[in-house]
């Protein structure tokens, strides 16, 4: 039986689950903390959507506590990798050059970027991926 999979993530879910990631195991109050450095955005908005997301299955809430603690249901990488495999069908019909083609026309690459994609072209190429 492999992985399950998560339900897709809106761009708002995407930043909390971001904060979840880094931070671990949070309250409302600190995921609301940490999205407020960045953007402009109600405690009540951050309930709200942690709500949605443990309906969807999103995430999980720990309710032994006074101030209900959330935790990301899937993995960074698995729910990245989702959402990566739903572009490269959608956006670029199945294509993994055009997808790499447009994300290193899109932005600037670091040197160290480049050497990582480097290695990953390698040792694809020696089967070990």
């Amino acid at each position: 039986m492999g992985k399950q999979k998560g339900p897709r993530p809106t761009d708002a879910e995407l930043a909390i689950l971001n904060v979840l990631w880094t931070r671990g195991a949070s309250t409302v109050r600190e995921v609301h903390e940490a999205l407020a450095k960045s953007k402009t955005i109600g405690y009540t908005t951050i309930l709200k959507l942690l709500q949605i997301m443990t309906e969807k299955g999103l995430v999980r809430r720990d309710e032994r506590q006074r101030a209900h603690v959330y935790v990301a249901r899937f993995a960074q990488e698995q729910t990245q990798r989702e959402l990566v495999g739903d572009l490269l069908e959608r956006a670029f019909g199945g294509s993994a050059a055009k997808l790499v083609m447009h994300a290193l026309a899109s932005k600037r690459t670091s040197d160290e970027e480049l050497a990582q994609i480097r290695q990953l072209l390698a040792e694809f190429e020696r089967g070990k991926r």
